[in-house]
């Protein structure tokens, strides 16, 4: 069967030190124990799109290295299609995480193979062929925009922030940025946003996320109140879940602002769900948990 989302983006190995706090410019802290594990944005987008219940596929580039090998097993392992995730001569990306205390974070990529990944005629087919198409930004802009031209419901989580193409905009269904990304892309005024593309979603952290669609007034849906222990994967697995439950729509090219609400909602009760675990995909929630705390919460 043809996959329901398609992620095209970024796998990276991560290496997360556990700190007192995140140092500043010029500053040297010492750090707990290091650990290794699987990670990137588009990996992690996959993963929580696959574990929230949508038949889910991967567009990636990985290094013919142990920490693509790492990455094939745990995508795989988590239902992910990685038919069209091919191996460069360039290294599998890697992060190096720093977590403080409160779960707070800060990362540096260094892309790798993430660099090298172009799409195919192979993998443009796919991807025109889902209901849903996700796609960040720690792969090329010429990957995204291609991505976006295929035709599918098209979800761009303009992260990390860069400027984006009005091009590739033309083509955005649903961006899905936070506040710093959300002032890069229009300024301070976030209702901007809504002169580049028909609808977004603005993630607020803790505080939940505000739902932008044109032609209608401004959607906000509170955070879910949890004890942090790590936001690494809280919002990519905010995006997959949010990808997931748009794929099971009836009719994905007339999505409502009730839609996104519900959608939102679900992302909502995922992220909280993550932010309680350490790590990346491994904090990624699965889907039966998903729905037993959605119906804590708003059922």
């Amino acid at each position: 069967m043809e996959p329901e989302v398609v992620v095209v983006g970024s796998a990276n190995v991560d290496l997360v030190l556990p700190v007192r706090r995140i140092p500043r410019p010029g500053e040297t802290v010492l750090a707990g124990v290091l650990t290794r594990g699987p990670g990137g944005k588009g990996a992690n987008q996959a993963v929580a799109a696959a574990r929230a219940g949508a038949r889910t596929a991967m567009v990636a580039a990985l290094g013919a290295d142990d920490g693509g090998a790492l990455l094939r097993d745990t995508l795989g392992q988590a239902g992910v299609d990685l038919a069209l995730v091919g191996v460069s001569d360039a290294p599998t990306g890697t992060a190096i995480i720093t977590v403080e205390e409160s779960g707070e974070n800060s990362i540096v990529v260094a892309p790798g193979a993430n660099g090298e990944l172009t799409l195919s005629a192979q993998a443009a087919e796919l991807v025109g062929a889902a209901k849903v198409v996700l796609a960040q930004l720690e792969i090329p802009m010429a990957t995204v925009a291609a991505a976006a031209a295929a035709g599918s419901y098209f979800i761009l989580n303009a992260a990390p922030a860069a400027e984006l193409p009005a091009a590739l905009l033309a083509d955005v269904d649903l961006l899905v940025v936070n506040e710093s990304e959300a002032e890069a892309a229009a300024g301070p005024d976030r209702a901007r946003l809504l002169e580049l593309v028909p609808a977004a979603v603005v993630t607020l952290g803790g505080a939940g996320a505000v739902i932008l669609t044109r032609g209608h007034d401004e959607i906000v849906v509170p955070g879910v109140k949890v004890e942090v222990v790590d936001t690494t994967a809280a919002g990519d697995t905010f995006c997959g879940v949010l990808a997931a439950t748009l794929a099971a729509a009836s009719a994905i090219e007339s999505i409502t602002p009730r839609d996104l609400t519900n959608a939102v909602r679900r992302a909502n009760v995922a992220a909280s769900l993550s932010v309680q675990a350490a790590g990346a995909v491994a904090s990624v929630p699965h889907g039966d948990a998903i729905d037993a705390r959605y119906a804590e919460v708003y059922l």
